[in-house]
């Protein structure tokens, strides 16, 4: 006698309720749907095999996405002498299954609990994503597919491009299974990563000026952001002789390089929004997503370019907003090639950071910041305040940041510049915080 379980369903008759059985069953270990057996194993057959059999399989076919049938085998057998119809379904490679209807939401995902059907929770069904689509975030399906993509389109169409569905899915907006990707999904009008702009008074994130969210379609994003920052890099005048020469805070190509670096090549796969920290002296672009794997700072200064979303660069590029690839930094940095104040770049394992400083602000304050932004210039220099370091550890076993200022008499930024590259370059370890943090050799 047969007995309702994970991978068993009992129907006495055809219900809708098979769908979402069936859905589950694609979305787990697989299973069979008995129609004509009661909940206690008692078989009472249906009336026209047939007709069910054909109710099922065109049910199954019209409402579950993405087509589950080839892992589903619809059948007539004869059990005690009564008809009933086996729908078997194994577990499929497209998951996560959904309703058609519902889309890749908990009500409209099924799994299996037991002997029953219950929907799934949002982090079941990132992990199906995450386990069918591999690590590219952009090539998956979007939980959400009622998206739009106006902004978009307008974009696309000014630039002489249509976007339509064949183009779609030129582009991978749309995946091999017909459902929307996350690519789409971040240049829709329901794009719900963000970034947050902030303008702050002086040096320091003390004292807001004016800060703004912007959301939607990462175009719509790009272009608000652009113009927001537009806002407040001024442009100052200088008189020579009888010529004024103007000069805007911030070059245009450098603030149009981070800003495009930190949208197309953060990691999406986080929810955290993009910040952009206008300031006095500078203004810092951080994006979500440390280097790719197997790149290092060295590479992406020399020009060296490794996209963790491909597909929305490819797009960038083909609406002309990226040239090349790997071009981005070398453009920032030519555009402060005359400077005394250079662009400087920081990486965590999560985290991308842009600094761009402010030109005008750097000739009117002479040199007072420049020390602080810039990386030591010299390798030799950097070199003897590293052994000095490394010498003052030996000695006293440790050393704070007031020991490195006193004794190679240097800034507080300065200090603060080369305990940090000594400990990303593995020399040193941290241990404690704020007044109680001391640095130690690493092989102590």
């Amino acid at each position: 006698m047969l007995i309702e379980g994970k991978t068993v369903e009992l129907k006495r008759e055809y219900v809708d309720d098979i769908k979402k059985t069936a859905a589950a069953f694609a979305n787990c270990d697989g299973g069979t749907v008995y129609i004509g057996i009661d909940d206690d194993g008692s078989v009472c057959g249906v009336p026209d095999a047939d007709a069910t059999l054909l109710r099922v399989t065109n049910a199954l076919r019209d409402a579950i996405r993405p087509d589950v049938m080839m892992f589903v085998d619809c059948r007539c057998t004869d059990m005690d002498g009564r008809a009933v119809v086996v729908v078997s379904v194994q577990r499929g490679t497209a998951r996560p299954y959904y309703l058609r209807d519902k889309g890749i939401r908990p009500e409209g995902v099924y799994v299996r609990q037991g002997s029953s059907t219950v929907p799934a929770s949002d982090a079941a069904i990132l992990s199906m994503i995450r386990e069918t689509s591999g690590d590219s975030y952009e090539a998956a399906r979007s939980i959400n597919q009622q998206l739009t993509f106006e902004y978009c389109s307008a974009f696309f169409k000014e630039r002489g491009l249509t976007l339509g569905t064949q183009q779609m899915q030129t582009l991978h907006l749309i995946g091999e299974d017909g459902t929307f990707t996350n690519l789409a999904f971040l240049l829709s009008e329901q794009c719900t990563h963000t970034v947050k702009l902030a303008v702050f008074e002086g040096s320091k994130k003390s004292v807001f000026k004016d800060r703004t969210e912007l959301s939607g379609s990462l175009l719509e994003q790009l272009e608000a952001a652009f113009i927001y920052i537009d806002r407040y890099n001024r442009t100052r005048a200088e008189f020579q002789g009888l010529d004024r020469l103007d000069s805007r805070d911030y070059p245009a190509v450098a603030v149009r390089e981070a800003l495009l670096n930190a949208i197309v090549h953060r990691d999406y796969s986080f929810s955290g929004p993009t910040l952009i920290s206008i300031f006095d002296d500078r203004i810092e672009f951080v994006s979500i997503g440390g280097l790719v794997k197997g790149m290092s700072l060295d590479d992406i200064m020399l020009g060296v370019s490794a996209l963790r979303n491909q597909n929305l660069a490819n797009i960038f590029y083909r609406l002309r907003l990226i040239e090349a690839y790997g071009t981005g930094i070398l453009k920032i940095n030519e555009s402060y090639s005359d400077s005394a104040v250079k662009p400087s770049i920081e990486a965590t394992s999560n985290a991308f950071k842009i600094i761009l400083p402010n030109l005008n602000y750097a000739k009117e304050n002479g040199n007072k910041t420049e020390e602080a932004r810039r990386p030591l210039t010299s390798s030799a220099k950097k070199e003897k305040r590293v052994e000095a370091v490394v010498s003052l550890c030996e000695k006293n076993g440790f050393v704070v940041r007031k020991d490195i200022e006193q004794t190679l008499r240097i800034s507080q930024a300065t200090a603060i510049l080369l305990l940090r590259e000594m400990v990303a370059d593995g020399l040193l370890t941290k241990k404690g915080a704020a007044k109680n943090l001391r640095y130690y050799l690493t092989n102590l």
